[in-house]
């Protein structure tokens, strides 16, 4: 049985909208389960949004990572877009005046289940305004591609806040982004009117393919489901000056450098043997971003069983690997990320600077792993009873 996600649900019956002037928070993914886009479909059973809101990336997906979007026209509506990722942290945000004369902001995102992809902090960013604004928030739910039993990582210390790491919430998280709008309302916004329309047809033990639903890339370099799978480890790359693949046909299963040396990191990775997953040594030229129109020498990542892998400790593992063998070489990324360069960029990623501080001393992730596994039961407990969807599980 297809998954039915909350777009189709309100299609069904519109009328929570009814006469009233909507805007909608939504991108190139955001679609029906025939693949209508939402803002179109809406449109044409209760009329045309007054605004629409872009996340990262744009209203069409074109923009790559931390690229700046400009507001603009949206060509299939004609409605006027703001842009939600500018050329500054104030951008992120929509201002109080965006939001003035709408009764309803809709939220139709695909999230895929990680802290850092950026779509839930901007809709935290939303219900703040929302909030302050008097504007009631609608979230059409989707399942996340990754499922809701495995948990990964740890929760963000104080100082190491950003855009990637807004969220209170583990790294890989297992929620929709339904929940995630629901926990942000008990935590941070009592006094907003949210509401969530769950999708229908979907447990916490489906990863993406199980739902019948086609996969539409939610941001340019997450091409495929199995991206998702990998991502919350290996986006840790964007914090050195290795390239993670982006500026090829396989971002994020690629990792290298001109400098790297294949085999040594080959044998590494055989004697770790991560559980579903599997390598070889390979060869590509970046296009674009680090290492651009430069031979890379590298490392391809398969993906063998997805319910086994834990990409996030796999990335930790990595960085230590890639670090220790070329020790001359290796370097943390030294400029702005996400709009803050006085702290480094793992740290906002993984939120302390525990693990950066383990790989340069040598010293091992037991701490941190333990640390992170009881923050991650806590956050469990608070969950408990609040979920839209069964069955519920650790994994």
């Amino acid at each position: 049985m297809r998954t039915r996600p909350g777009i189709d649900i309100l299609l069904e019956d519109p009328s929570p909208i009814g006469g009233r002037k909507w805007g909608i928070l939504s991108n190139q993914a955001s679609v029906s389960s025939d693949l209508e886009p939402s803002r179109l479909a809406l449109a044409a059973r209760i009329g045309p949004p007054s605004l629409l809101l872009a996340p990262e990336h744009g209203l069409d997906g074109l923009a790559q990572d931390m690229e700046a979007v400009d507001d603009e026209i949206d060509e299939l509506t004609g409605v006027a877009v703001r842009s939600l990722y500018g050329n500054s942290a104030h951008s992120l945000a929509p201002g109080p005046d965006d939001l003035k004369g709408l009764e309803m902001v809709l939220v139709d995102l695909q999230d895929i289940g990680c802290r850092y992809y950026t779509y839930a902090a901007s809709m935290d960013s939303l219900m703040a305004v929302a909030e302050e604004a008097g504007v009631e928030v609608m979230v059409l739910d989707r399942p996340n591609p990754l499922g809701g039993l495995i948990r990964e990582g740890g929760l963000v210390e104080e100082g190491c806040e950003s855009f990637v790491s807004q969220l209170p919430v583990p790294i890989r998280h297992g929620l929709s982004l339904g929940e995630i709008a629901l926990l942000l309302q008990a935590e941070r916004y009592p006094n907003l009117e949210l509401s969530v329309i769950p999708c229908r047809d979907w447990t916490r033990d489906e990863y993406h393919p199980s739902t019948g639903l086609a996969w539409v890339a939610p941001s340019p370099n997450m091409p495929t489901w199995e991206t998702s799978i990998i991502y919350p480890g290996l986006c840790l790359l964007e914090a050195t000056d290795l390239s993670e693949g982006r500026g090829t046909t396989r971002p994020f299963h690629l990792v290298g450098a001109p400098w790297l040396r294949s085999g040594d990191v080959l044998e590494a990775l055989r004697r770790l043997d991560p559980p579903g997953l599997a390598f070889r040594p390979t060869r590509f030229r970046p296009e674009f971003q680090k290492w651009a129109g430069r031979i890379c020498n590298g490392i391809e990542i398969h993906l063998r069983n997805a319910g086994d892998i834990r990409s996030l400790e796999f990335g930790l593992e990595l960085l230590r690997i890639l670090h220790d063998l070329h020790r001359e070489d290796f370097a943390w990324r030294q400029e702005a990320y996400e709009f803050i360069d006085s702290v480094p960029a793992l740290d906002l990623l993984t939120g302390s600077p525990e693990a950066r501080e383990a790989i340069e001393s040598g010293r091992s992730f037991e701490a941190l792993l333990l640390r992170w596994e009881g923050e991650r039961r806590d956050f469990e407990r608070k969950l408990e009873g609040r979920l839209l969807y069964s069955p519920f599980g650790i994994g």
